[in-house]
C-alpha cells in the first residue's frame, strides 16, 4: 500500500507531545512507508525490526515487541497509527501522519528524520531527508523547514547560519527543556559536542573534500538501510509463505 497525502491545510491541529518510543514506532512506519512499500504496511514483528535497527537511528534502541505492540495501541488511540484488515491473522499498521501532523509530503521525509534521529544540522538533515523525498539544496530545505516551523512543528537549537541545529518539537517538555540548555552555549558554526548526529560530524576542510566526506558517509547510510529493508523484506516474504501454507491446510482439513 503506497502512502499518499491528503490536503492537510485545512485541518486542525492534531499532534501532540509523544515518548521517545512512540516517536520511534511513528517514524519506522513513516520511513518504511517511503523506502520500502512492498513491505507496508508492517507487522509487529517488522515495525520492532525497525525500530531496533542500527542504521539511521539515534538512539540505537532495543525494543521488545511488546513494547512497540503498546506503544502502536496509543498511537492508535491518538489518531496516529491505524490497523489495516485484509492481511490474514497477523495484523498490519500503517501510519496517519500527513493528517495527524498536517503536513505535505516533503514536510514528512524531514520530520521522519527529525523523529528517527533527533537534533541536527540543517546540511545533516537534508542529506538524510532525500534518501526518501530530493531536496536538491538548502535553500529548499529551509523553506521546507520555514513551513514547519511555522505549524510549530519544528524549533530552532542554534543561531541561523553555518552548522544551524533544528529539532521536531514532539518531546515532552522536560526533554525539551534538556535540548535547550545543551545548546544554550553552543556557536552557529557547529553542533554542540555529543549531538545525536555527531557520527555525521565534518571537520571544516575545503567545501569539495566535505563534499566527498559528506557523500561517502550518505552511501554508507543508504548501504546500511539497503540490508536492513532487504532483511524487513525477505522476513515479510517469509511470514506471507507461511500463512499462504496455513490457509491452504485449513482449506483442505
Amino acid at each position: 500500500m503506497s502512502e499518499t497525502p491528503t490536503s492537510p491545510q485545512s485541518l486542525p491541529r492534531r499532534w501532540q507531545p509523544l515518548s521517545a518510543i512512540d516517536r520511534r514506532v511513528a517514524g519506522v512506519l513513516a520511513e518504511k512507508a517511503k523506502t520500502t512499500p512492498d513491505a507496508y504496511p508492517m507487522s509487529l514483528n517488522a515495525v520492532c525490526t525497525g525500530c531496533n535497527q542500527k542504521s539511521n537511528r539515534d538512539p540505537v534502541m532495543q525494543l521488545e515487541p511488546a513494547d512497540v505492540e503498546e506503544s502502536l495501541d496509543r498511537l492508535r488511540e491518538l489518531g496516529a497509527v491505524g490497523i489495516v484488515e485484509g492481511f490474514g491473522r497477523v495484523a498490519r499498521y500503517r501510519h496517519y501522519l500527513y493528517d495527524w501532523l498536517g503536513v505535505e509530503k516533503v514536510e514528512l521525509s524531514v520530520m521522519t528524520e527529525l523523529l528517527l534521529r533527533g537534533d541536527q544540522t540543517e546540511g545533516e538533515l537534508r542529506t538524510r531527508a532525500s534518501r526518501m523525498d530530493p531536496i536538491p539544496d538548502l535553500p529548499a530545505l529551509r523553506n521546507v523547514l520555514n513551513g514547519l516551523m511555522a505549524k510549530e512543528l519544528v524549533v530552532s537549537l542554534t543561531p541561523e547560519g553555518r552548522g544551524h541545529v533544528v529539532t521536531h518539537n514532539l518531546y515532552k517538555p522536560r526533554e525539551m527543556e534538556v535540548l535547550r540548555v545543551k545548546y544554550s552555549g553552543a556557536a552557529p558554526a557547529a553542533a554542540a559536542p555529543g549531538s545525536a548526529s555527531s557520527s555525521y560530524d565534518i571537520p571544516p576542510t575545503s567545501s569539495s573534500s566535505e563534499s566527498v566526506r559528506r557523500d561517502l558517509e550518505l552511501l554508507r547510510a543508504e548501504a546500511a538501510q539497503l540490508r536492513t529493508d532487504m532483511e524487513l523484506l525477505k522476513a515479510m516474504h517469509d511470514q506471507t509463505a507461511e500463512e499462504v501454507r496455513r490457509l491452504k491446510e485449513a482449506l483442505g482439513a
